[in-house]
């Protein structure tokens, strides 16, 4: 009987599932320039060849994968769940890989949503690998240790501590900086994952930026709201260190739909109550369209300002859905420019 081609359910080399790393220690490789398939696709021709020449004795568990992968995104498991382990609450790493304690009574430091942004695009940059181990900056190379990092936390937190730095916000609140959260309690080493949001990237609001930490390195990309899998675990924080100016105005927003300083429409909904409604009121006051305003304006949204913004969308010669009264990043853009 001839030997098995082992060739043929060579493990795909690189994928990390547990099935692939068994078949990485047990099998040779297949020849140069052969493109190996993933061992789930030829399991089932893997066991009979095993039991053919003998492999298998009685009472013996087969060592085949025992489900078959789908293709799966990068950074998200075939079960659904992202490749992504994360490591324990732990402090900060110096250079020399030794934690170092943060002093006596040390709050996590006021930060604006441009900070968090910008630090987060350091990772993405340097194209941080994806690991349990620490950074230059001392901070944990994995998903959690990746939202610490940004939000410049005094120490690693994990998916089972970020929330007590944040409070929950719902999606229409969701601005640049915030978070979508998903922490597995029952198996938190299977689906915990987290990821910073960067901005809506259509108006439906089905689709955003995503910064995440994820295998192989840190990246950014379009994300379906609110993740590929298991997206109705996935819920919205907010930093409580986010900070704003000091004349009580909204920190410089990165730009939104590509237009600067435009933080979203969740803002201006009814019972938005933010300081970019007030800044809102006060251009269209400046521009001539702050006539419905009997006091204010103010940070929270009423009929005033809506009426206003319709006012304007219509000097720009736009009707129905398109001069509803809220303002979208090209109403913005047209009024700040």
């Amino acid at each position: 009987m001839e030997a098995p081609v082992f060739e043929e359910i060579d493990p795909a080399s690189d994928c990390d599932c547990p099935g692939c790393r068994h078949w990485r220690r047990v099998l040779p490789h297949s020849p140069a320039g052969r493109a190996p398939a993933h061992p789930a696709a030829h399991r089932a021709l893997a066991v009979a060849a095993a039991a053919a020449t003998g492999m298998l004795c009685a009472g013996q568990a087969a060592a085949a994968p025992t489900a078959v992968h789908a293709p799966h995104l990068p950074g998200v498991g075939a079960g659904g769940e992202p490749d992504t382990p994360q490591g324990p609450r732990a402090p900060l790493h110096g250079s020399t890989g030794a934690p170092t304690t943060p002093p006596a009574g040390a709050e996590p430091a006021a930060i604006t949503r441009t900070e968090i942004i910008e630090r987060a695009k350091t990772w993405v940059t340097a194209k941080v690998p994806y690991s349990t181990a620490y950074w230059s900056d001392g901070y944990r190379q994995d998903c959690s240790g990746y939202v610490s990092m940004a939000w410049k936390l005094p120490t690693n937190e994990w998916t089972g501590s970020l929330g007590t730095f944040a409070e929950r916000i719902t999606k229409e609140e969701l601005q640049p900086g915030d978070i979508l959260l998903f922490h597995n309690a029952a198996d938190p080493q299977k689906g915990s994952h987290v990821v910073i949001f960067g901005g809506w990237t259509d108006d439906t609001h089905t689709r955003y930026t995503a910064y995440e930490q994820t295998p192989p390195h840190t990246r950014t990309q379009p994300t379906p709201y609110a993740y590929w899998s298991d997206s109705a675990k996935y819920l919205p924080y907010r930093y409580k260190g986010v900070a704003t100016s000091a004349a009580g105005s909204p920190a410089a927003a990165p730009a939104s739909h590509g237009v600067a300083g435009y933080p979203g429409r969740a803002m201006f909904r009814p019972g938005a109550d933010n300081p970019y409604v007030t800044r809102l009121g006060r251009r269209l006051v400046e521009r001539g369209f702050g006539t419905y305003y009997t006091t204010g304006p103010g940070p929270r949204w009423g009929e005033a300002d809506r009426r206003g913004v319709e006012a304007f969308q219509r000097a720009q010669g736009w009707r129905g859905g398109a001069a509803d009264g809220y303002p979208g990043p090209e109403t913005w853009r047209r009024l700040f420019s």
